[in-house]
């Protein structure tokens, strides 16, 4: 009798409604599902954008064209090779704006240390030929916080230097720094073991007492890189640079200061260099700019290879700086 009572009053459409809960939990979910699906659609599709824009690259080297201009080149930072301000960025930049019929003059605007002699070389180097290839195209030198070192090897090369009051400017001289650890060997009783194949094979090596023909050796080195770079420096400057002795001492000064002794012209940014000296305001960037994928790859190897080299040397190479 009692398998055959009717449902108790009030829970009548209990199947219904249970059903209509399955299929709502099941609509909540779907739309769950298609949220999701949409938001990895847009993640992929800002991937992609981001791969197209480092693959062809649509910021990189292009320089929009223009009538009469001013042709503007940023040094940023240590000149290395693979840095943005290399020789390879920097010499490229260079050439694009000399050889830009439209360009009335080119400003290398500069805010370095220094860095590389070798790269730094190269860019003056590079200043000189595109100024004699294009004498009727001047090239001026913006100094903004700093151009010390390496960074007045290239600007030394400039038509003019243009600097701020209070932008350090100088600092003509070379290092060679690194460090040396037997002493706390000794005290750790840590055995160095090193064999080589030739007498100067393991000169420089952190971890073994430093002789006097090494030091002779490097100070050798750098004699004849600091000589390299005076010679470039009054090959540049010629007779504005003052009779003064600290000149190439190493020393570094205001810019006020380096007027004064010819290591500098005058005082002005960009925009008055454009507007005044080179008389077209209108400026075009050239600086050339890496895509992210160069970027990503330039310093990734960069990272691994400057591990490398430091774990060998551990820092001690000649450096502008």
């Amino acid at each position: 009798m009692s398998d055959n009572l009717p449902p108790a009053r009030g829970n009548e459409n209990w199947e219904r409604e249970a059903l209509e809960r399955i299929a709502l939990a099941a609509i909540r979910e779907q739309r769950a599902a298609r949220r999701w699906r949409i938001f990895f659609r847009f993640v992929f599709l800002a991937v992609i954008a981001l791969i197209a824009w480092g693959v062809f690259d649509f910021t990189g080297d292009r320089v929009a064209k223009a009538g009469k201009h001013t042709a503007l080149i940023d040094l940023q930072g240590e000149i290395t090779a693979n840095g943005d301000a290399s020789a390879d960025n920097i010499d490229g930049a260079l050439q694009s704006a000399f050889e830009d019929e439209n360009t009335a003059g080119v400003i290398l605007r500069i805010n370095s240390p220094g860095g590389s002699p070798v790269q730094a070389g190269i860019i003056n180097g590079e200043i000189r030929r595109l100024r004699a290839k294009y004498p009727k195209t001047p090239l001026y030198v913006v100094v903004d916080d700093m151009c010390a070192s390496g960074g007045y090897y290239v600007a030394a090369a400039a038509d003019k230097i243009y600097v701020n009051k209070a932008s350090i400017v100088g600092s003509i001289g070379v290092l060679m720094d690194g460090f040396g650890f037997t002493g706390l060997m000794d005290k750790l009783g840590v055995q160095r073991r090193m064999h080589t194949s030739g007498a100067n094979k393991g000169a420089f090596d952190p971890f073994s007492p430093e002789t006097p023909q090494m030091t002779a050796h490097a100070q050798d080195m750098l004699d004849q890189i600091h000589t390299q770079f005076i010679d470039a420096v009054k090959q540049g400057r010629g007779k504005r640079l003052k009779d003064d002795p600290e000149l190439f001492s190493g020393q570094f000064w205001t810019g006020a200061k380096s007027v004064e002794l010819g290591l500098a012209d005058d005082f002005g940014d960009a925009a008055y260099v454009a507007r005044e000296i080179i008389k077209q305001p209108d400026i075009v960037d050239y600086t050339q700019k890496e895509s992210i994928s160069e970027r990503v790859v330039r310093r990734f190897g960069a990272s691994v290879g400057d591990a490398a080299m430091r774990a060998l040397t551990l820092g001690g190479k000649p450096q502008l700086r």
